[in-house]
């Protein structure tokens, strides 16, 4: 009786413990147990595709898409899909089309207008490129390890610089090329392409000049000493011939004065901007100075200003244009209009470090220079990085390079 008893009590410990688990899944299952999800079975359909082999949208059942308005808030076009965007910028997402396959540096564009040039950073060639991506080569000379090229305005001369400091000028219709020392560096060509400015960084401080010399690089000629102050120097031949170079000097921690340099010692007004960095960029015809800097005030990411600065007007009109981004991710297509890439995030202290926001997306803005007024243009249609802004002449085309695959790219404007 006694065994009996001692089991007793477990089978009926066993039973509620079981009771207690049977009550508890109950529960679960009239208030807390998800409903299972239906299955509902379609015909297939074919896939429709474009002629870039993406499977094209088909709007659903009572869907309206008319051509020209916008799907979810993007521009779309009869036949396009939604994810691939407008084939023209009109503020959304836009289609960009690669038209190079390999490498690039220094993409700039040809003398008629419409075509590019660049080096193809693969094969060591300079090529001509159109807008469809027929490409066809300058020089059959290869130039092997290219590192930075500064094109004459008729694109017809380069100079080309190597890691090992080496630089020469080569002319691509006489196929000739001219070696320069290599202390020379920061070049710029004047208007007309006949001259060059530069730095001469020789060994001594008290040997460092701002010259100006010839195409053929003869006739060097000085124009300013540097002495220590070179890294502030930047050489810059501006459109309308006035100035060769300009230099900053700082005026506090977030000021600094910048100053223009000419060939016959003027004495042309000064320019304050607010902030460190400077960049600049000249207008078509050298009226106006985009430039970007960084400050305390916009947590040293950099800011796009212009202001006047030819003759008496130097410094005038300067106005803040509220975008953050750098002067040389910017072009005039006019005196009146710039293109700009505009990162879509900037980290605090981009400005003093770009290398944060090298793999960044960017879109693509415009700036009317007469009002400051701006708006977004498109958004690629990929994540891009965009470098070496060029728009043809006709204004159809924006060509840009991605920074991190070094390949050429188009948007259609119009």
């Amino acid at each position: 009786m006694d065994f009996l008893k001692k089991y007793k009590k477990i089978f009926i410990a066993i039973a509620f413990i079981l009771a207690v688990f049977i009550l508890g899944y109950l529960l679960y299952a009239l208030f807390f147990k998800p409903s299972p999800t239906p299955v509902v079975t379609e015909e297939p359909t074919a896939a429709t595709t474009t002629q870039g082999g993406l499977p094209a949208s088909k709007p659903s059942a009572g869907q309206i898409t008319p051509s020209g308005q916008s799907v979810g808030g993007l521009p779309a076009e009869t036949g396009l899909p939604a994810s691939q965007g407008s084939t023209v910028a009109l503020g959304g997402l836009t289609q960009t089309a690669e038209i190079n396959q390999a490498p690039s540096l220094a993409a700039t564009l040809s003398g008629n207008g419409s075509d590019l040039q660049y080096y193809n950073k693969q094969d060591g060639k300079f090529y001509r490129l159109t807008k469809d991506g027929v490409a066809t080569p300058l020089s059959d000379t290869v130039f092997h390890e290219v590192e930075k090229v500064t094109w004459s305005p008729d694109k017809n001369k380069a100079i080309l610089e190597y890691p090992d400091q080496s630089k020469i000028i080569y002319d691509f219709n006489k196929k000739q090329q001219i070696t320069l020392p290599k202390h020379w560096q920061d070049f710029d060509f004047s208007p007309n392409g006949s001259k060059i400015v530069l730095k001469s960084m020789a060994d001594s401080e008290d040997n460092r000049w701002l010259a100006v010399i010839n195409n053929d690089g003869t006739s060097a000629q000085r124009v300013a000493s540097l002495g220590d102050k070179d890294e502030t120097v930047y050489p810059s031949w501006s459109p309308n011939n006035q100035t060769v170079a300009m230099y900053t000097e700082g005026v506090s921690y977030d000021q600094q004065k910048v100053y223009f340099v000419g060939l016959n010692n003027e004495n042309f007004k000064a320019l304050t901007i607010e902030g460190r960095g400077f960049e600049p960029k000249w207008s078509p015809q050298g009226e106006l100075l985009l430039y970007s800097v960084y400050s305390s005030s916009s947590d040293l990411k950099p800011e796009l200003w212009l202001a006047n600065a030819q003759g008496e007007n130097i410094g005038t009109g300067r106005n803040k244009l509220d975008i953050q981004t750098w002067a040389d991710k910017c072009v005039f297509s006019n005196t009146t209009e710039i293109y700009c890439a505009v990162p879509e995030s900037l980290e605090e202290g981009a400005g003093l470090f770009p290398d944060l926001a090298k793999s960044t997306k960017d879109n693509l803005y415009k700036i009317d220079t007469r009002t400051g007024l701006k708006k977004l243009v498109a958004i690629p249609n990929g994540d891009f990085t965009m470098s070496d802004l060029i728009v043809s002449d006709n204004g159809y085309y924006l060509y840009f390079t991605d920074a991190n695959t070094g390949k050429i790219n188009k948007i259609k404007l119009k």
